[in-house]
């Protein structure tokens, strides 16, 4: 789903990214690179939207606060989300988790451990770092409160409304997520299955 103004969230020119995996090894993987619009809502919970660009290509977010089974000593800022990320166009899904710190003006980023979380968590983390590796990082440029949040969600968000959310607005950069070569995989997956044969016993 492309928008047709991306100024609106807080258009910023998209950076370069090198990857590379040490030894001189370099791994080529898909840097998608744009603005982020987050509604941070007084449960934990975050929704909005990234932009890509330079195409203004919107892609859906949506996160939710992972319970901590012991006391956190990350500080009372910080916490882990379980971040969903969905292609429109496809109306594929990825979720990966991502630390937040900050209340009001969030910063986040992929999360490398999560000690001390229910043992699900902890199996998503450890699966993602035993597949291929998804990157996440954000940081609150633009922060909007009251009103003008409001006025910002009734724009872009009007099921939020009234929710007593606060707007983040910022850069936001996400590698190693590819939903075209997922789609791919999945076809050669499906061709490369042998076909399902009843076998009937003699009698």
């Amino acid at each position: 789903m492309k928008i047709e103004n991306p100024s609106e969230f807080g258009d910023r020119s998209p950076e370069s990214e090198t990857k590379d995996m040490g030894g001189g090894e370099k791994k080529e993987e898909k840097v998608m690179e744009g603005v982020a619009s987050l509604a941070l809502l007084p449960s934990g919970s975050i929704s909005g939207h990234f932009i890509q660009l330079p195409n203004s290509i919107c892609y859906g977010l949506h996160g939710i606060e992972l319970e901590c089974e012991r006391e956190c000593s990350r500080g009372e800022d910080y916490r882990l989300i379980k971040l969903t990320v969905t292609d429109y166009d496809s109306k594929r899904e990825r979720t990966i988790v991502v630390e937040c710190r900050g209340h009001d003006a969030a910063k986040i980023c992929t999360t490398d451990h999560a000690h001390g979380w229910q043992k699900d968590v902890v199996g998503m983390v450890e699966e993602k770092h035993a597949k291929h590796k998804i990157t996440v990082h954000f940081e609150c440029e633009t922060l909007k409160s009251d009103e003008a949040a409001e006025d910002h969600l009734r724009k872009f968000m009007p099921k939020l409304v009234g929710m007593d959310a606060v707007v983040n607005i910022g850069r936001m950069t996400i590698a190693g997520l590819n939903f075209e070569a997922d789609a791919e995989y999945e076809r050669g997956e499906n061709k490369a299955a042998p076909p399902n044969v009843a076998v009937c016993a003699e009698t």
